[in-house]
C-alpha cells in the first residue's frame, strides 16, 4: 500500500475533494507505475484519477460508524510523534 494514502473516513471536518483527489492520484500512480504519464497516456491517466476519486467519494460518503469522529490535528500530531521517534528528530 502506498504510504501517502491516509484514511479519509470518520474525520471532523470530513475529507475534502482535494484530499480524495490526492489519494486517487497516489493510487493511480502506484498501480500504473507512472509518477507523471507521457503525453500518450495523459488522458487515460487523468480519466483513471477522476474515476477513482469519484468512487472514493461515494465510498467515504456511504460509510457509517458508531465510533466518535477523529480530530485531524490530533491524528497528525500522533503521526509527527511517531516520525520523531522513528527518524530521531
Amino acid at each position: 500500500m502506498c504510504r501517502n494514502i491516509r484514511p479519509l473516513f470518520n474525520f471532523d471536518p470530513p475529507a475534502t475533494d482535494d484530499e480524495i483527489h490526492g489519494a486517487a492520484l497516489q493510487f493511480v500512480r502506484k498501480i500504473s507505475g507512472f509518477n507523471a504519464p507521457s503525453k500518450a497516456n495523459a488522458e487515460a491517466f487523468g480519466t483513471a484519477v477522476d474515476e477513482v476519486a469519484a468512487a472514493a467519494r461515494r465510498l467515504v460518503d456511504a460509510l457509517v460508524t458508531t465510533a466518535p469522529t477523529r480530530n485531524r490535528e490530533a491524528v497528525a500530531a500522533e503521526a509527527r510523534a511517531r516520525a520523531a521517534l522513528r527518524f530521531g528528530r
